[in-house]
């Protein structure tokens, strides 16, 4: 379910996915309500392209860290590629 940043108060978040496209995100929002996953969603700017780079928006998707392996499961399952651990390579 979306919650609110205060919902999860000093718990650490685990970043899980940057959506890039709207109807990425509403897919993913959609499964992970349907899973009953707290999750949290705010827009932050990241960088893209490959030639000419450029700063952009996406949706940052962060859930409980205790929740990030079996989240990074569900996103491959769904097709995407989802952001690796801070301490794992990218």
């Amino acid at each position: 379910m979306r919650r609110e940043p205060d919902y999860f108060g000093d718990e650490e978040l685990d970043l899980v996915y940057i959506a890039k496209r709207l109807s990425d995100a509403k897919a993913i929002e959609e499964r992970f309500t349907a899973a009953g996953l707290d999750y949290l969603v705010e827009p932050d700017e990241y960088r893209g392209g490959f030639l000419f780079q450029t700063v952009r928006t996406g949706a940052f998707f962060y859930v409980l860290g205790s929740t990030g392996d079996a989240t990074r499961t569900m996103l491959t399952e769904m097709g995407y590629k989802p952001q690796p651990l801070e301490s794992e390579p990218a």
